[in-house]
């Protein structure tokens, strides 16, 4: 069977887009069609798959509770694994959403796993509202014998931040960082910092499901909470978060929101069988 796919990305972070509006074409989104997909040899090629999908035709539209938001972001890791959110990709379906006529205006709502997220469009820049962020207590991450104190934080998924003097330091990371399971039950993203000057850091990350990625916006949020934390800064302040694949902007408000700002872009469309 044929069925069309997109391709975008957000400063690098790919994803493969799934038009399945009802829910008619895809069923379960088996992890091996997403695994098939998102290889980057045998098939399209990407950090993730995103379903664009209707929110009453929803995988757990029966948990979502009350809802204002027509789409939602059923988001799968490359490995197949579900998530609770990803910043990027959800500003890259945002991008798809406005590009297609399927939302009305520039400011809509996308429901996620992790609950409705708002949108604003701003000519190439998509800005999110990531909700609430929560910071929480130390702990340690490693890469073979190096390791470094972190920093947990929450902002939709689980992260560990951990500062280092030279983003290098963390390696090759062609395999998972090793973080404590007692921690994190169901695993973590990784974020290797560095400062580069006032309220602007670089960043490497590895994503659980995904491998090392050019782009985490989830994770350059909880970089910038964890930075404005330890430079005594806080609520009201915005970061400049490099990450290999471009800048992104984060802004913590006043009332204790998250705000990612960034591009995103459709670079391609098409059939495939796979």
């Amino acid at each position: 069977m044929s069925y069309p796919f997109l391709k975008g990305h957000g400063t690098e972070n790919d994803f493969v887009l799934l038009p399945d509006h009802d829910g008619a074409v895809h069923g379960d989104l088996a992890p091996e069609r997403v695994r098939a997909l998102c290889d980057r040899r045998a098939g399209l090629g990407g950090d993730g798959v995103i379903r664009v999908i209707r929110t009453t035709a929803a995988p757990v539209a029966a948990e979502l509770g009350e809802t204002a938001a027509a789409w939602f972001m059923d988001y799968r890791n490359a490995d197949g694994s579900s998530s609770e959110m990803c910043g990027n990709g959800i500003r890259v379906l945002a991008r798809h959403l406005v590009d297609a006529g399927l939302v009305d205006g520039q400011d809509f709502a996308i429901a996620t796993r992790d609950g409705d997220k708002q949108i604003r469009v701003d000519g190439d820049l998509i800005t999110v509202d990531l909700g609430r962020p929560e910071l929480l207590g130390e702990t340690t991450v490693a890469v073979g014998y190096r390791s470094w104190a972190a920093r947990r934080v929450s902002t939709g998924n689980p992260h560990a931040v951990a500062f280092v003097s030279k983003l290098v330091d963390a390696g090759p990371l062609t395999e998972p960082p090793t973080v404590d399971p007692r921690v994190y039950p169901d695993g973590a993203n990784v974020e290797f910092v560095v400062r580069r000057g006032e309220r602007h850091v670089a960043m490497r990350v590895h994503e659980r499901g995904s491998g090392e990625t050019r782009s985490c916006g989830t994770g350059a949020c909880a970089v910038m909470v964890a930075a404005a934390d330890a430079d005594g800064v806080g609520r009201g302040s915005t970061y400049r978060v490099d990450v290999p694949g471009g800048e992104l902007a984060v802004t913590w408000t006043h009332d204790d929101r998250v705000m990612l700002t960034g591009p995103a872009v459709i670079v391609a469309e098409g059939q495939t069988d796979l």
